[in-house]
C-alpha cells in the first residue's frame, strides 16, 4: 500500500500504544533550553529516576542569554539563574550542554542541523513550539511542555495523539528578493492560524526544490503559526550535500549507509494525504504582517483590510488588532513610519539570511530615529558572517551586531522594545506585548526589515533596490 514519507518516519519510530489511544515514539535527538530544563531535571531528582539516553540529549542556553558583546551569566540578571541551572543540571546528568562560551552555542533550532544533531527521517524533541524547523532537512520534530520533556528525559518516547496527513504544494519560481517566508506567510494568511490543526504537513513542489535547505527550515519553523502538529520536507541531494561533513553526522561508511537509507525518504506517488493546498508562488511579492496573530498579512503593496471583506470567522480578531496596532482600515503598509528592527531569531539569523539583509544595507545608512539589531542564530553563523565581512557591512550602516541567542523574539533577555514602537522584525510571532509592552511588530522577511531599516518606514525592498526609494 502506498504511504506519505510521514507514515514512514512515525511508523518506524513507533514504540506502542497507550491505553489513551495515544501513540509512543521514539525520539531519536532530544535538545532542551534553559527555560525549560530545570524543571525536568528537578522533577528526575524527586522520582529517582536517571535521564534514559544522556547520550542522545543535549543542551542549549539560548531564550534568555544576553546580546551584548563581553555578555557573561549575569549581564542579563533575569536569567542568570536559568542559565546556572541548566550547566548544573546537565553536568549532573551527563548532558552535552552547548554553553554560553562555547563556540557552536546558539538557538537550539539553529544549532541541532548546523552541528548535524538531527538528521533526516530521525525524529527530534525540543521544549519549544518551533521544533518542526529541523523539518527542513527530512526530520519529524515535535515541540513538548515541560511534562512531556521529563517523560522524554525518563524513557526517550513521547507520548503523541497519531497526526492527519496534509501536502502543501508550493509551485512557481520565486521573484527576486521574494523568499521561503513571504511563501510561509501568505500560506498562514491563506489557511488561518488554525489551518493546519492536527496534521502533519509536508511541503512540496517545484517552489520547495528551487530553495536552498537555510530557506526550507524557514518554511517548516513557521508551520505552527498555522496550527501545525510538524512540518517538513523530504531531503533530496541537496539536503545531503549540506549536512556532508558536519560533526556529529555519520562518517565514512555509516554515512553511505545513511544515504542508501535517507533516499528512500518520499512519499510514495499513489500516497494519499488528508488534506491537499496548493499555492502558486510566481506571482508572490514581499509579505508582511499588519495585524498581531501571523495570517494577517498583505503584500508589501497592499492596505490594511476593511473589516467588511474579512471572513467573519476572523473578523473579531482584526478589530482588536487595529485598536493594538494603531491602524485603520485602507491603510498603506508600506510608508508606515517604524522605530525599530530586529533580523535574527530561530526564523531568519543563518548565514544566507544575513547575506540578503546585508546586501540591502550596503554602503547605506539606518534611518534617523531607528534602532536596528542583527543577532546570528548561533556562535557559529557569528564567526562565518564576520569572517566574510557582514559584520562591518551592518557596523557601518548603524546596526547593533549581537552575540548569539533568541533575543528579541520573545525578549527573554532583555531586548525590547519602548512602548508604542512599531517594529519590522524577521521572527515568528507578533502577538501583543510579545517583543515588550504595546510594542508594535510587522513580521517580514530579512530582505523587508532590512530596506525598512534604511527607509526609516515599511519599506519595499524591490523599490529601494531599483534606486526608487
Amino acid at each position: 500500500m502506498p504511504r506519505t514519507l510521514f507514515d514512514k518516519i512515525w511508523d518506524f519510530h513507533l514504540v506502542g500504544q497507550r491505553a489513551d489511544g495515544r501513540d509512543l515514539l521514539y525520539i531519536d535527538r532530544h535538545v532542551l533550553h534553559e527555560l525549560h530544563a530545570h524543571h525536568g531535571f528537578t522533577q528526575l531528582e524527586k522520582e529517582q529516576r536517571p535521564v534514559r539516553r544522556p547520550d542522545l540529549t543535549f543542551a542549549v542556553q539560548d531564550h534568555t542569554v544576553a546580546t551584548r558583546p563581553g555578555r557573561d551569566d549575569n549581564t542579563n540578571p533575569s536569567g542568570s539563574a536559568f542559565i546556572k541551572a541548566m550547566r548544573e543540571g546537565s553536568h549532573r546528568n551527563g548532558i552535552r550542554l552547548f554553553d554560553i562560551d562555547d563556540p557552536e552555542q546558539g538557538i537550539s533550532h539553529v544549532v541541532a542541523p548546523e552541528v548535524g544533531l538531527v538528521l533526516p527521517g530521525a525524529t527530534h524533541a525540543v521544549p519549544d513550539s518551533h521544533a518542526s524547523t529541523v523539518g527542513g532537512i527530512g526530520a519529524l520534530a515535535f515541540g513538548c511542555g515541560t511534562t512531556e520533556m521529563t517523560h522524554i528525559l525518563a524513557t526517550q518516547a513521547m507520548a503523541l495523539k497519531r497526526p492527519k496527513r496534509m501536502r502543501a504544494q508550493l509551485d512557481g519560481r520565486l521573484a527576486a528578493h521574494v523568499s521561503a517566508k513571504d511563501v510561509a506567510l501568505r500560506l498562514i494568511a491563506e489557511l488561518g492560524v488554525a489551518g493546519g490543526r492536527g496534521y502533519a504537513v509536508e511541503y512540496a513542489g517545484s517552489a520547495i526544490a528551487a530553495m536552498p535547505i537555510e530557506q526550507r527550515m524557514t518554511l517548516c519553523n513557521l508551520n505552527i503559526e498555522m496550527g501545525g502538529r510538524s512540518g517538513f520536507i523530504a531531503p533530496d541531494e541537496a539536503t545531503f550535500a549540506w549536512l556532508h561533513g558536519r560533526p556529529y553526522a555519520p562518517k565514512g561508511a555509516l554515512w553511505d549507509r545513511a544515504l542508501a537509507y535517507w533516499r528512500t525518504l518520499a512519499s510514495d506517488d499513489e500516497a494519499e494525504f488528508d488534506r491537499e493546498v496548493a499555492l502558486d508562488c510566481s506571482a508572490l511579492e514581499p509579505q508582511i504582517t499588519w495585524g498581531t496573530d501571523p495570517s494577517q498579512v498583505v503584500g508589501i503593496s497592499g492596505r490594511v483590510p476593511d473589516p467588511a471583506v474579512i471572513d467573519p470567522g476572523r473578523r473579531s480578531a482584526a478589530e482588536s488588532a487595529f485598536a493594538y496596532m494603531g491602524l485603520q482600515p485602507g491603510t498603506p503598509l508600506a510608508g508606515l513610519p517604524i522605530n525599530r528592527v530586529f533580523i535574527g531569531s530561530c526564523t531568519n539569523s543563518r548565514v544566507p539570511d544575513l547575506e540578503v539583509a546585508a546586501a540591502v544595507v550596503h554602503g547605506r545608512r539606518v534611518a534617523e530615529g531607528v534602532t536596528a539589531m542583527v543577532v546570528p542564530g548561533s556562535s557559529s553563523v557569528k564567526r562565518a558572517a564576520e569572517e566574510a565581512g557582514l559584520d562591518r557591512v551592518f557596523r557601518d550602516a548603524g546596526f547593533f551586531w549581537g552575540e548569539s541567542g533568541c533575543s528579541m523574539c520573545a525578549g527573554g533577555n532583555g531586548d525590547r522594545g519602548a512602548p508604542g514602537e512599531r517594529c519590522v522584525s524577521t521572527t515568528n510571532r507578533n502577538f501583543e506585548n510579545r517583543q515588550g509592552p504595546k510594542v508594535r511588530t510587522h513580521l517580514a522577511s530579512p530582505a523587508t526589515a532590512a530596506a525598512s531599516a534604511i527607509a526609516g518606514r515599511i519599506a519595499d525592498v524591490r523599490r529601494l533596490m531599483a534606486g526608487e526609494a
